[in-house]
């Protein structure tokens, strides 16, 4: 497997343009099974969750093909309702595509979903609002059965938690279900508004994305269209926390300031400074951080989860202590452990960690165990002295797009070693 050589320390400056948004273009890519002409997609970035979510379309009768950063998909040849159980187990996301099959087929059959291990993820949510969308649903060592017999129709849903996952298989399978649908505790993330933007200019019939509450009145039809996916908050967020740790200038380009607002404060709040304007974020970081007080992990609006990990390598090397709350996910402290061999002082207690700054880190072999932690190491290690070797990078491939080279473009020093 490939491997990350940094030397560090490195003072990151210059300018990048950040790429489409991993946990928007999935979606999106599930979404298209649902027209009946050909979608293409513009700013998709070049990930391995996006290759699988490609396998997936193509098993499932689609035409696929890319050019640069667009991906073109023509679903009139799908014919098939199952996805092989190694295409599941390659990503978690791939359960969004359960509402699309079922919406275009009358019936699924999937098991559970792999990917990163942070923890129980279950989807009970997704599962609960199906059932009550007409699907009746077998569970039979770990493969699911499902069929919609007499179709799928429109009912009030009301989610105990604002799952993203689960609005966005809700979505795809109310859009051409019999009546309206209400979703209540929707998920408000932006890539929900990306899915819905793309879903209405296919000619759904969706309001309120955005917002708690999402009315969706189901239409006999959807036809393809073009869309542009949004830029990748989260991809922005981690070279924001890359700059900062080693007291960098950075200019992020082709960005939503927006979508960044629930982290931004916090970067602030260690001593970065800010200048924004319509599509550009530039940020000059000070040669010492200092502490973040509180960082909770919440749904959108709220700080996001995943961009927990690289803002706490980042927290490693400030002035101070820091505390970080993880309300999201059970097991998302794995990169801590790693970040200890780097010489960080981190102490965990549940959904607790506190991070006393350090003066520097270290250089050493480091392993990443999931995709945001992975994205920890590498800020870490370009904060720290001499050589940091990261392995497990198939992990950091799954939401970064030429990660090293993006790097290198701001001053680091990255190599990706062959397997």
């Amino acid at each position: 497997m490939s491997k990350l050589l940094i030397q560090g320390p490195s003072r990151l400056k210059g300018e990048i343009r950040v790429h489409g948004a991993k946990n928007s273009t999935l979606p999106l890519m599930a979404a298209s099974l649902l027209c009946d002409s050909t979608c293409v997609l513009h700013n998709c970035p070049i990930l391995s969750d996006v290759k699988t979510s490609e396998k997936i379309l193509q098993h499932l009768g689609c035409r696929t093909g890319r050019s640069g950063s667009d991906v073109l998909i023509d679903p009139r040849g799908v014919e098939q309702s199952d996805i092989p159980e190694h295409l599941m187990r390659e990503m978690r996301s791939s359960i969004v595509f359960l509402g699309a099959i079922l919406s275009r087929m009358g019936r699924a059959e999937l098991s559970f979903p792999g990917g990163c291990e942070l923890g129980p993820r279950p989807i009970d949510l997704h599962l609960s609002a199906l059932r009550k969308m007409g699907v009746t649903i077998q569970e039979d060592h770990g493969c699911l059965k499902c069929s919609a017999p007499e179709g799928l129709k429109g009912v009030q849903i009301a989610f105990s938690f604002p799952s993203v996952g689960a609005t966005e298989n809700v979505l795809l399978a109310a859009c051409c279900a019999g009546g309206t649908t209400t979703i209540t505790n929707a998920a408000r993330e932006p890539e929900i508004c990306d899915l819905a933007d793309f879903l209405n200019c296919c000619g759904a019939k969706i309001s309120g994305a955005g917002d708690s509450t999402i009315v969706i009145e189901g239409v006999k039809s959807l036809h393809g269209c073009e869309h542009e996916v949004i830029p990748d908050r989260i991809a922005a967020a981690t070279y924001l926390a890359a700059t900062a740790a080693t007291g960098g200038s950075i200019i992020l380009n082709h960005v939503v300031p927006e979508h960044l607002a629930p982290v931004l404060p916090l970067f602030e709040e260690s001593g970065c400074r800010f200048a924004i304007h319509e599509k550009e974020i530039y940020m000059s970081a000070p040669s010492r951080l200092g502490r973040i007080k509180n960082v909770r992990t919440m749904p959108y609006p709220g700080f996001p989860t995943d961009a927990q990990a690289p803002m706490m390598a980042m927290a490693a090397v400030a002035n101070g202590t820091s505390i970080f709350v993880e309300n999201i996910f059970e097991s998302r402290y794995k990169h801590v452990g790693e970040l200890l061999r780097l010489g960080a002082n981190i102490k965990v207690e549940g959904r607790v960690a506190v991070v006393e700054g350090v003066g520097r880190l270290s250089g050493a072999p480091v392993e990443a165990a999931d995709l945001r932690g992975g994205a920890a190491l590498v800020v870490a290690g370009l904060a720290a002295q001499g050589e940091t070797l990261v392995s497990g990078v198939r992990h950091i491939d799954r939401g970064y797009e030429c990660l090293e080279e993006n790097l290198c473009l701001l001053g680091a020093q990255v190599k990706r070693l062959p397997d």
